[in-house]
């Protein structure tokens, strides 16, 4: 069927429906103050939402959007003068139009037009949402291996990674004697503005050392911390929005009503009003990183391995079960905020409480299944520190050590039933799975035997493996009537 529907655009603003939320600006007033590196759905549906919010008071940060590799982005939303819907999910949908994003460009054929935004005076702020793969690293250090790297150390001048745009643009500001412009990764990625700060000063000193000297001097990367579950983009979503628009979106995007943005008030010029959009600006990034893994990653892989082992599918079918939802609750409130130190101005109450409502949001469908994928990766930093941290202050650990029993518990079942996990000790976990005859102190000290799981000195705390050994007899064979009563038993007191 043809669609006749006009498409999404500057003229077709006015003609929106009363309930669609619009710019509350004038495009045509904004200048382009950002470079975004990195246009997919997380940005945006998160920092480009956030500029959007600012832009009718500063109309100076308006953001160019960068893609190093597809033109798909582009080549979808050049038509729509950069305009697309953004769908909220909660208990009611909100559907509003971002304008924010006034340039779109494309590395493999708009190079130069990028290095020369990057050039420009007005730019004073270039952020990027690459993930991890994009900063080309190995291990702590920049990859000089990495074909993108080797590429860009023999053609500085005609870069194809993100750190050889970064350090082109700089190079060129110099040059001209303009101001550095201030660099801010907003990728989900532990003191991102460090390590990438210490990747870029690397590139850099093999393509000029008095070059690397003036970013160090010169350049600001501030950490920063990120949270909003973006679903990807289907044909329903699509459907769905250019409906309730009334003309075509080629490209929409969709979040749950929740999003957070910490940023690291350490910027070596001028930015933008983030305040006014409801980021945080914070010297304590490292605090927010460590809230956020624990409180809520914690509860989510605790949800993961108890809720899959009840046979559920979803965080909200999860969280429909009024003592698994209970028992998070209590995890949370009782035994991991108690332990951990909060940077200053988040309250551990309302940030729970946030957390359970993004829980129970039924417009969100995220799934136990990939929450649990790469346990012996996320267990040591979500649970067992938090656990190392409790025994130090004398504290009960009986309820946080249920949730690594149900990672155990779940092992074992999924190597029973031959179904493989997704973690990087897939294989040494399926034998040690089909190993477990169910005797707890057996299964739990084979289980204790993985050093890049469970490392000294909680290893061989007597404290802890007492507990674990009794949180992995408690749930028995792991069926849902044996998890049921476990929660049970540990709604109605908590054992060191």
């Amino acid at each position: 069927m043809i669609d006749l529907k006009p498409r999404l655009s500057k003229q077709a603003l006015d003609d929106l429906p009363a309930i669609v939320t619009k710019p509350n600006y004038r495009l045509d007033d904004t200048r382009i103050g950002i470079v975004h590196i990195g246009t997919g759905a997380f940005h945006r549906a998160h920092q480009a939402v956030y500029i959007d919010d600012l832009l009718a008071t500063d109309p100076d940060w308006a953001i160019c959007g960068v893609s190093l590799h597809s033109t798909e982005v582009r080549d979808a939303l050049h038509p729509q003068d950069g305009l697309y819907g953004l769908l909220l999910l909660g208990q009611e949908t909100q559907l509003r139009v971002i304008g924010s994003i006034r340039e779109l460009l494309c590395a493999r054929d708009e190079s130069t037009a990028i290095l020369a935004r990057l050039a420009d005076p007005a730019v004073r702020l270039v952020t990027l949402t690459v993930t991890e793969k994009g900063y080309c690293l190995a291990g702590e250090d920049l990859d000089v291996g990495h074909p993108d790297i080797v590429h860009d150390l023999a053609l500085p001048d005609a870069p194809c990674s993100a750190l050889g745009y970064i350090v082109a643009g700089l190079r060129q500001r110099r040059k001209l004697g303009l101001a550095a412009y201030t660099v801010l990764s907003c990728d989900n990625l532990a003191d991102n503005g460090h390590r990438l700060r210490r990747a870029v000063l690397q590139y850099a000193q093999r393509v000029d050392e008095t070059l690397a000297a003036w970013i160090e001097a010169r350049v600001s990367f501030p950490r920063s911390m990120v949270d909003s579950i973006t679903p990807a983009t289907d044909d329903a979503l699509r459907e769905r929005v250019s409906s309730e628009l009334g003309c075509t979106d080629a490209w929409p995007i969709q979040r749950e009503t929740y999003t957070q943005w910490v940023i690291e008030d350490r910027f070596g010029n001028e930015r933008p009003p983030f305040e006014l959009a409801g980021a945080t600006m914070s010297h304590d990034i490292a605090g927010y990183d460590r809230a956020k893994l624990r409180l809520l990653n914690g509860a989510h892989s605790t949800l993961a391995y108890l809720g899959s082992l009840m046979n559920l599918e979803t965080v909200a079918d999860a969280m429909g079960e009024p003592l698994l939802a209970g028992f998070i609750e209590r995890l949370m409130r009782e035994s991991i905020a108690p332990v951990i130190a909060l940077p200053e101005g988040l309250q551990a109450p309302a940030y729970i409480d946030a957390i359970l409502a993004r829980f129970r949001n039924p417009a969100i469908r995220h799934r136990l299944a990939q929450i649990a994928w790469d346990g012996s990766q996320k267990l040591p930093v979500r649970l067992l520190s938090t656990i190392s941290d409790a025994l130090a202050a004398n504290k009960p650990i009986a309820s946080l050590c249920l949730s690594i029993a149900a990672w155990m518990q779940f092992v074992r079942r999924q190597a029973h039933r031959g179904v493989a996990l997704v973690d990087p000790l897939h294989e040494s976990l399926a034998a040690m799975g089909r190993a477990c005859t169910g005797h707890a102190a057996s299964d739990v000290d084979a289980f204790l035997q993985l050093d890049a799981v469970f490392i000294a000195p909680l290893s061989r705390d007597a404290r802890f493996i007492h507990a674990l050994h009794a949180a992995y007899a408690a749930l028995a064979d792991a069926s849902p009537a044996a998890i049921t009563h476990a929660l049970t038993a540990a709604m109605h007191g908590d054992r060191r």
